[in-house]
């Protein structure tokens, strides 16, 4: 495992971590049992940051990480997110009191004294532009309840936002062969202002896996059935927003790029670690082998020039102008 700079932290962190969604809910069924073997497994290939939110089966994702705290003797590193208990999502929602309140119910899941990085999980646009709240986030640090603070944000316009507050250490978007606006100019800005970047959805849902065909079936619970149209949360967080059919069209082009020894999953990482900018991508995990096969990306061969010019185009052509404009 190779480890990277996470903004002004003094951290280093795995460029492979681990995304706790899948193992907290709106991912189909999945046993703690088998959600803690491959939190393990993370930590046995050199995971040594881990991703979670409080709304991740109610809670349920931080607490598996408070056992492998309790399991294990290795440090590690936690960030977590809150926000997304409101009713409905507006910037009055993220008051001083209710900041406090979940910050201290993530802070009893986590079985911990303090947040090591919290993340305001995709607020209102609204929310960029009110200083006070983060003026809150500066008194909890003061306070001892957090280490550190970043955010998670929806677009490219509000991570460049975001990054002007001087405490924000990190920013978790969007990045994958799916999505590669945030390239074109946050990156530059977020490396200017040494802000650590956390790739999410690095593998399109899946689709980037190549594990999944027309005839994959999703299970009720499992956002990939019922939020490919935004009905639940925005619906770039599902398939990063592309069509089904288009992208298991491009997938099959991709498939042909994939370097001998590897797989498709391995490329889509590797193509994310490619850029400096990036501190980690945080690829999800229900199984060892997943989590195993993920890890793997950081030591593999570096893409050649023409295979990223190969994938470059084929987002220019294939992807661009359906998901470029909207994040």
């Amino acid at each position: 495992m190779k480890y990277r700079s996470l903004g002004r932290t003094g951290w280093k962190v795995s460029e492979i971590s681990f995304g706790a969604w899948a193992i907290g809910g709106s991912w189909g069924n999945v046993s703690d049992a088998e959600s803690l073997a491959a939190l393990h497994a993370a930590l046995d290939g050199g995971v040594n940051f881990f991703d979670t939110a409080d709304v991740y089966g109610d809670g349920r994702s931080e607490r598996l990480l408070a056992k492998l705290k309790r399991e294990r003797k290795e440090n590690f590193y936690i960030a977590t997110k809150a926000g997304r208990r409101l009713p409905a999502q507006t910037t009055e929602g993220y008051s001083r009191k209710n900041l406090t309140a979940w910050i201290n119910r993530s802070l009893k899941n986590l079985n911990t004294d303090a947040i090591d990085l919290l993340q305001l999980h995709c607020p209102p646009t609204e929310l960029f532009y009110r200083p006070e709240i983060f003026g809150v986030l500066d008194d909890l640090v003061k306070l001892g309840k957090l280490r550190h603070y970043g955010v998670s944000v929806s677009n490219v316009e509000e991570a460049l936002k975001a990054i002007e507050y001087p405490n924000v250490q990190s920013v978790q978007i969007i990045f994958n062969i799916f999505r590669q606006r945030p390239a074109e100019l946050f990156f530059a800005q977020a490396q200017k202002r040494k802000v650590g970047i956390l790739a999410r959805v690095p593998l399109a849902s899946g689709l980037l896996t190549g594990k999944i065909s027309r005839s994959s079936k999703f299970e009720k619970d499992d956002h990939r059935n019922f939020n490919r149209h935004g009905a639940a949360f925005d619906r770039g967080e599902t398939f990063s927003g592309v069509d089904f059919e288009t992208g298991l069209r491009a997938v099959g082009q991709l498939q042909k790029l994939v370097p001998p020894g590897a797989t498709l999953a391995q490329m889509a990482l590797k193509w994310i670690l490619e850029f400096p900018a990036v501190t980690c991508a945080i690829p999800g995990g229900k199984r060892p082998a997943q989590v195993a096969e993920n890890i793997a990306a950081s030591n593999s061969k570096k893409l050649s020039p023409a295979t990223m010019k190969k994938i470059s185009g084929l987002y220019t052509k294939e992807i661009k102008p359906l998901v470029q404009h909207y994040w």
